[in-house]
């Protein structure tokens, strides 16, 4: 039992009962147990789950070289420099830095600058959306591809060359995305729907039966898997079997489009300086031919779409196949799109931290239509259904960073970006709990139990929120103080 939890944002005291891994009973007067902990008046909340992350990539990206503050191309040189000498890097022999943003820019990232700073060095710069790799001479060289002229790589010639580097070895790599779950449930997170590029039943699968796991975990199916996993009779939202409930399988992951920092979300205006709209990576009929396929076999589609013209050729496809799924990211709307999101088992997964971190970007690359950019409010007050995540390691996987932006819609010291955009705090927790609103009997005990109150935080509050505890199915993956 739970004893003097506050029961949700401003409400009462009350005691928590939890039997089998589930909420059996919420009381004033303390009911009977065998075990009880005293919660101090702390906020008792539904679980948080971060609807998009990529597990391996934010495990390696916490090891990486940060190069967020870097302001030009030759500033991220000078920061990973240091770091690449012999015997600096990794068990891979690449150094590799991670977290760049160019669209702000004022010189251009080149092979000849990393070359310069290292001489035969193999580095690799990876940016902050991951639609971008920057790769020195020796790194080109050591994966085939010597010849490139620039050695920046964007949207799917990154992805191959990435993917063509040489991983970690498996077991490290699972050691370090069980740490990533550990630390995320220090957080309040009890999920993770995972948008890796990989085999994601099956490494998941061998990491709960290797690895301590501290959350649940929805297994997304890169689109170039899922012949395979129709063969393998995989459906989404069935459980995995053999993972003690931990997994189950998630939707089918396709890409309209590319990303804003790199300039290549698909829009109906061009970028500044040309004629250029952006990348359209899946053209609508193949599109549609993707998602009949997979939900014909009960697999919903995920659909990456960041520009308005990519928005509204994935709500084209949804309609036109009538089945339930996910927008992911949905960063520009075209007006008369926002009505069409409410429609049954339709999802708009978004990202509220990229919000202020790319209020700047946008404002230069879609300047006179930011007001419907990111826009949670309008949204919402068109009937759409939202889950929150940071898309890790885009952002860093921490909800409170993803709620705080959606409520103050900032994250340092200037006003509110667009504060019509902003949602009430209820709301974006809910958003952030996969729809659950309060803790009920008969829920799953996947709890989180805040310090303070947030009805009475800021953003910058509600940023740093202290976690006094997380259970997940009634068992504590983080415990501080109770």
């Amino acid at each position: 039992m739970l004893r003097n939890a506050r029961l949700g944002p401003g409400g009462p005291l009350r005691h928590v009962l939890i039997v089998g891994g589930r909420v059996a009973e919420v009381a004033a007067e303390p009911p009977p147990c065998d075990e009880s902990v005293d919660a101090g008046g702390g906020t008792l909340l539904p679980g948080l789950w971060d609807a998009h992350v990529h597990s391996a990539q934010w495990a390696q990206a916490r090891r990486r070289i940060d190069l967020t503050s870097a302001r030009s191309a030759r500033e991220a040189v000078g920061l990973v420099a240091p770091f690449s000498g012999a015997g600096a890097s990794g068990a891979s022999g690449f150094t590799v830095g991670y977290g760049f943003r160019d669209g702000l820019w004022p010189d251009t990232p080149h092979k000849s600058l990393l070359q310069a700073a290292a001489p035969d060095r193999p580095i690799v710069l990876v940016s902050n959306d991951l639609h971008t790799a920057w790769f020195s001479p020796a790194a080109l060289a050591a994966i085939g591809r010597g010849g490139h002229p620039t050695g920046v790589l964007r949207e799917r010639d990154c992805y191959d060359a990435m993917a063509e580097m040489p991983p970690p070895p498996e077991e490290e790599l699972d050691r370090w995305v069980a740490e990533a779950t550990t630390a995320a449930a220090a957080r309040g997170v009890v999920g993770v729907l995972d948008f890796e590029f990989a085999d994601n039943v099956t490494d998941w699968t061998r990491r709960v039966r290797s690895e301590r796991i501290d959350v649940r975990v929805g297994c997304s199916i890169p689109v170039n898997r899922l012949e395979e996993a129709i063969g393998r009779g995989l459906r989404t939202g069935e459980p995995v079997a053999g993972t003690g409930g931990l997994l189950e399988v998630g939707p089918v992951k396709t890409f309209v489009d590319g990303s804003l920092n790199t300039r290549t979300a698909y829009c109906a205006d061009p970028y500044p300086g040309g004629d250029a709209r952006g990348l359209l990576e899946t053209a609508p009929e193949e599109l549609y031919g993707v998602m009949a396929l997979a939900a014909g076999h009960g697999i919903d589609p995920a659909v990456h779409a960041i520009g308005d013209l990519a928005v509204g050729i994935a709500l084209d496809a949804f309609e036109r196949t009538g089945c339930p799924g996910r927008i992911e990211h949905a960063q520009l709307v075209r007006p008369e799109d926002f009505g069409r999101f409410a429609r049954p088992g339709l999802v708009a997964g978004v990202q509220p931290a990229h919000a202020p971190d790319d209020r700047d970007v946008a404002d230069l690359h879609w300047s006179g239509r930011t007001g419907r950019a990111f826009a949670y409010a309008d949204l919402l007050a068109a009937g759409a259904v939202i889950e929150l995540g940071s898309d890790a390691p885009v952002a860093p996987l921490d909800p409170w960073d993803g709620i705080a932006s959606a409520v103050a819609r900032t994250d340092d010291d200037r006003p509110p970006w667009h504060p019509e955009q902003a949602i009430p705090l209820p709301v974006a927790l809910a958003a952030a709990a996969r729809g659950r609103a309060g803790v009920r009997p008969g829920d799953p005990a996947d709890l989180v139990i805040t310090e303070y109150d947030p009805a009475g935080l800021d953003g910058d509050g509600l940023r740093r929120m202290p976690i006094l505890g997380t259970l997940l199915g009634g068992r504590w993956t983080y415990r501080r103080s109770i």
